[in-house]
């Protein structure tokens, strides 16, 4: 079927908003890269926009010698990959339970977990009650706050109650029980939905910075988000990494272009990389799970 004029002009303006929605959003990146690769004194001088003008490694050798930074980036991807793994077989576990309709109390039990949700007892409760848990200073700050996740539970529990219940009835009859069927069954049928979790709280966690900047004290702690923050809220910090310089590996002359600007923008595309080049694979999943998700809801 030809289409009008009408709607050949609609489709032309609407993928022109998209690709500049899309250019606007990639630039930033694209500015911050230039600049992360750009000579320090150069880049100061102005008039640089898609690509470095003076191009060098030293800003990026410089951040990845750093042994604060290297340290950060590793609990960053442990924090991301336990908490991620925790976080949602927990969720999974507990939203797999709520989809039971003839489960007792379960609209209370949904009450219950809501109200946390829409209510907080405010920053100095939380941090008592992480205190006298003692996860204050402690790796497990960073998972065990977040292992349930009650929107990702509504999600979840939503996703599994659109479960034929023929499969579920099939496997009982052939005498398994509730995790066999959870495991077997349920996790197959829900991957596109369980990829999209996973990608949500897997960003979620590389870009946390708070809880790392109020509830953990020591450095080697923590992680590259709370490190990237300090820095760009703390000149300080920024100028104590750039005087940290090894000039032996990288050069005297070398070692003196470097700002605390240009290594900022490294810091930054280092902590962003990671996520750029996981997201493709999740990609096909989590659309999946969003088309999914909208037709049985």
């Amino acid at each position: 079927m030809r289409s009008s004029l009408g709607e050949r002009s609609l489709l032309a303006v609407n993928n022109l908003l998209l690709a500049l929605f899309a250019l606007s959003a990639l630039y930033p990146f694209v500015y911050m890269t230039a600049l992360s690769f750009n000579e320090g004194l150069d880049s100061v001088k102005g008039g640089i926009y898609l690509w470095p003008r003076e191009f060098t490694w030293v800003n990026v050798q410089t951040v990845v010698s750093n042994p604060l930074v290297r340290d950060a980036f590793w609990i960053s991807i442990l924090r991301t990959v336990t908490g991620t793994a925790i976080g949602v077989i927990v969720t999974g576990l507990a939203a797999y339970g709520l989809s039971f309709r003839l489960l007792p109390a379960r609209k209370f039990l949904m009450v219950y977990f809501l109200i946390p949700m829409l209510f907080s007892g405010g920053l100095i409760p939380y941090f008592i009650v992480l205190r006298d848990l003692h996860l204050i200073n402690t790796f497990w700050v960073y998972i065990i706050p977040t292992a349930l996740s009650v929107w990702n539970l509504i999600v979840m529990r939503s996703f599994f109650e659109n479960i034929p219940e023929a499969l579920i009835e099939a496997a009982e009859i052939d005498g398994a029980n509730a995790l066999t069927i959870f495991w077997k069954i349920v996790i197959p049928t829900s991957m596109p939905m369980i990829a999209a979790i996973t990608l949500f709280t897997a960003v979620m966690h590389w870009n946390s910075w708070f809880d790392g900047a109020f509830f953990v004290n020591q450095l080697e702690l923590k992680p590259l988000q709370t490190f990237l923050q300090s820095m760009l809220a703390n000149a300080e910090a920024a100028e104590n990494l750039r005087q940290g310089v090894n000039a032996e590996s990288i050069g005297a002359e070398a070692s003196k272009a470097v700002t605390p600007t240009s290594l900022r923008m490294s810091v930054v595309v280092l902590g962003t990389i990671p996520v750029l080049l996981i997201y493709p694979f999740l990609q096909k999943y989590f659309v999946q799970g969003v088309m999914i998700g909208s037709v049985k809801g």
